[in-house]
């Protein structure tokens, strides 16, 4: 779709109405101030920021003589009550012009300064509002940076733990599994039959460091060899299984991003917070004169 200027402009002023601190409304007593899209606008931001705006009868020294001037404002405050948003009580209009542009001594009422002290006023409010808010950000994003690196060390403590059961349960796992494989083979193997790979010695040594196993086995009955081989090869499987459950682990920081933390947490105590604390000082001397 195609927009027309006119409402792309009114967006803009809209989007400045979000996000300035004042709106200033300046009515030209010579101009077309009185226009319908002039208060179409007014009459929107008035919407959702009548407390941000300020109206002006601006260039009052080139209205005429006083009663003039009382004939344009009232014509102004006519059309904006016409308007339901812009009827409001307490409406005020001070009358502004520059007086470096006067020709003449005027003897309108200037109150620029007025509009003056009302944005040095904003200035200081905002400025304030600001410096809470940096100190403020500063705390939240050290405790932030505090809270990533405590969870990386729980993260830490929990993967120590995590692989310490994994190493037990493999342990018990393959060495149970170790021992059933050393039964069959041994079981099937004479000492004969070793004798006539390897020497004399070395057959005694094998079988003399098995025995222990060799007797453990020889108590179970030999009715009940397969279930407790089975039993055994279940307990196995188990251990696997824990030691991949009770081994997952989480995720953890890398040592460029902890150091990158580290170096932002130093930066934001020992040089942001410092210097908001001297601007702070400075603004409330400043109040002060």
């Amino acid at each position: 779709a195609v927009v027309s200027t006119q409402s792309t402009g009114d967006q803009a002023i809209e989007w400045m109405g979000h996000k300035c601190d004042l709106i200033f409304v300046f009515f030209d007593p010579i101009g077309q101030a009185l226009c319908k899209r002039t208060l179409n606008i007014v009459e929107h931001l008035n919407e959702f920021a009548g407390d941000k705006m300020r109206f002006y009868l601006s260039k009052a020294d080139t209205a005429g003589t006083e009663t003039d001037r009382q004939k344009v404002m009232m014509q102004v405050v006519q059309e904006l009550c016409k308007r339901p948003g812009l009827n409001k009580t307490g409406f005020d209009m001070p009358t502004i012009y520059i007086p470096s542009l006067a020709n003449e001594k005027q003897r309108c009422v200037n109150q620029i300064e007025d509009v003056c002290r009302d944005i040095d006023k904003s200035i200081a409010h905002t400025l304030q509002s600001i410096l809470n808010t940096l100190d403020k950000d500063c705390d939240v994003l050290v405790e932030k940076i505090d809270e990533a690196l405590a969870t990386d060390a729980a993260s830490g403590k929990h993967n120590v733990k995590a692989y310490s059961w994994w190493l037990l349960f493999q342990t018990l796992g393959y060495g149970m599994l170790l021992l059933l494989i050393t039964q069959f083979i041994f079981s099937i193997l004479s000492p004969s039959m070793l004798s006539a790979v390897t020497d004399e010695q070395t057959t005694q040594l094998v079988f003399q460091t098995i025995q222990p196993v060799r007797q453990l086995f020889a108590l179970i009955p030999e009715e009940n060899k397969y279930f407790i081989f089975g039993a055994i090869l279940g307990v196995n499987l188990l251990c696997f299984l824990l030691a991949k459950i009770l081994s997952r682990t989480k995720p953890r920081l890398t040592s460029r991003i902890k150091k990158l933390h580290m170096a932002r947490r130093k930066k934001l105590l020992e040089t942001i917070k410092p210097k908001q604390s001297d601007m702070y000082a400075k603004y409330l001397a400043q109040c002060a004169e």
